[in-house]
Order: structure tokens, then C-alpha cells, then sequence
């Protein structure tokens, strides 16, 4: 049968690595810029939306995966680089072969 000790790992009495811990935190841990001013951080956000910029990738559109405009610009220049080498794209579809 195991022993069972009552530990109380709670520090009431201050120390110096507790402090020093608590000073590393404040840096270490990022603040969140999205929520002040109504700026929460959603699909929506401006950030977080394609509009030619190198931040945002989506649309806004739930699973709106078949987008041209969606992408960052370094996304967008690639898109277009690789349909030139293409024959086939959404003006000329890959034919339909028959099965059989």
C-alpha cells in the first residue's frame, strides 16, 4: 500500500528564485495585441485576411479552399507562376475520359 504525505507546494514565504521566475515570465510570456480596442483576433480580423499583404491567407469564407484571391502575395506570385507551365487550368478543365 502506497504512503500518502500531505505536500503544500505553495510558496508564502517570498524568495529570491520565485522572483527571479516571475520577472523571466513577464518577458518570456507575449501579450495579446488582438483584443484591445474590440480587435479580437478572428477569420475576419484584417490581419488575418488576404488583401495582397504578407499576413494574412484567408478570405473570411468558411472553407473557402477554391479561392484565386486567397493567399498571401508571396502565395499569389507562386499561384500564377505555376499556371503558366500548366496547359490546363479553370478556363480549359483536364478532360473528362471515359470509363471503359
Amino acid at each position: 500500500m502506497a504512503n500518502e504525505y500531505a505536500i503544500d507546494l505553495s510558496q508564502n514565504i517570498p524568495n529570491a528564485l520565485t522572483a527571479a521566475a516571475d520577472m523571466e515570465r513577464q518577458k518570456l510570456i507575449p501579450r495579446n495585441d488582438y483584443f484591445k480596442d474590440g480587435n479580437e483576433y478572428s477569420s475576419t480580423n484584417r490581419d488575418a485576411m488576404a488583401d495582397g499583404d504578407r499576413l494574412g491567407r484567408g478570405t473570411g469564407i468558411f472553407l473557402d479552399v477554391y479561392n484565386e484571391s486567397a493567399g498571401t502575395i508571396e502565395d499569389l506570385t507562386e499561384r500564377k507562376d505555376q499556371i503558366k507551365i500548366n496547359k490546363f487550368n479553370s478556363a480549359k478543365k483536364y478532360p473528362n475520359f471515359p470509363l471503359g
